[in-house]
């Protein structure tokens, strides 16, 4: 047995840094919280790692959030190499900047809401005409501009060339265009972007989304890593994509998880990265850690603490 590290309590004090805390929440043996803490130290590492290619991958609902501000600012301080996410990202980035989403409550009623015309993300409204009625009207003209020379691009082009048109400094889409930081979208017709994408297809039956374009620059960059490391956000289609690729170079070298989900029910989401390590998408000896819990709670403080540190 190693040398066995003595339970130590969090001495809370005026004018404390959130990496004060976390780094004493290290030492507490507190459960969830001692995770938070392994999992700042690791992505502390990544961070400086040099050869690292940084992925992020995230689904679209905490985009709905002001975590929106937390991940812009990981692309301004060039903490990312490249982001795979869902196409609700581009929605809520979009919708977000040029409109605005409210506060509200789990505990609302949704008949009434609906008759208001206004929808529920959780405890976000999301009223009509700041969503699906303002993409409409600004992405239809995007679209004709973007695809007047050439009717076949990837989707990671056609959203640096939406971001390209966009001036919000607070906008996820601006900064990866700014900052030349791709962002991959494996399901891009599940969402109002796609969607819009579809409604320009219409009569212009010669478009195409050219998904293997994405594929093969994700290829080239995952070959072309001496080491790769992830936050991974939530599940579904984005984390597996990061993942999925990672398996053909050996695996990540760096992994952190944050997630809510269970895996009992045998779901990519709720799965462990010990399982990942079983199918050699995450490398045995990898700096590695799953933090239980809301990604709107634990992403901030981890960035929030790392920066102090890098």
């Amino acid at each position: 047995m190693d040398k066995l590290t003595a339970v130590k309590d969090i001495e809370l004090r005026k004018g404390m840094t959130v990496d004060d805390i976390v780094k004493m929440m290290g030492n507490s043996g507190g459960f969830t919280s001692q995770k938070l803490s392994d999992a700042v130290d690791i992505v502390e590492k990544m961070f400086k790692e040099k050869d690292c290619l940084r992925i992020l991958s995230f689904p679209a609902c905490i985009m709905a959030t002001g975590t929106r501000g937390v991940i812009v600012n990981m692309v301004e301080n060039e903490n990312i190499d490249l982001i795979i996410t869902t196409c609700g990202t581009l929605d809520h980035d979009l919708s977000r900047t040029w409109k605005d989403y409210y506060k509200g409550s789990f505990a609302m009623d949704d008949v009434k809401l609906r008759e208001n015309g206004i929808s529920r993300l959780g405890n976000v409204l999301v009223p009509d005409e700041c969503y699906g009625l303002v993409l409409e009207e600004k992405l239809a003209p995007m679209f004709s501009e973007i695809f007047e020379e050439t009717l076949s691009l990837s989707t990671h082009e056609i959203i640096d060339k939406v971001g390209a048109k966009l001036g919000d400094p607070k906008s996820l889409l601006y900064q990866c265009h700014r900052h030349g930081v791709p962002i991959f979208v494996p399901g891009i017709t599940d969402g109002s972007f796609g969607c819009q994408l579809w409604m320009y297809y219409q009569p212009h039956r010669k478009l195409r989304i050219d998904l293997f374009g994405d594929e093969q620059k994700l290829s080239e960059m995952m070959n072309e890593a001496k080491q790769t490391g992830a936050i991974i956000v939530g599940g579904g289609i984005s984390k597996h994509h990061v993942i999925w690729w990672n398996q053909f170079r050996g695996g990540l070298d760096y992994a952190v998880y944050l997630t809510t989900a269970q895996e009992f029910d045998g779901s990519l989401s709720g799965a462990q990265i010990r399982e990942a390590v079983s199918w050699g998408k995450v490398k045995p000896d990898a700096k590695k850690i799953t933090v239980e819990g809301d990604a709107t709670i634990s992403l901030p403080i981890i960035l929030a603490s790392v920066r102090n540190r890098v």
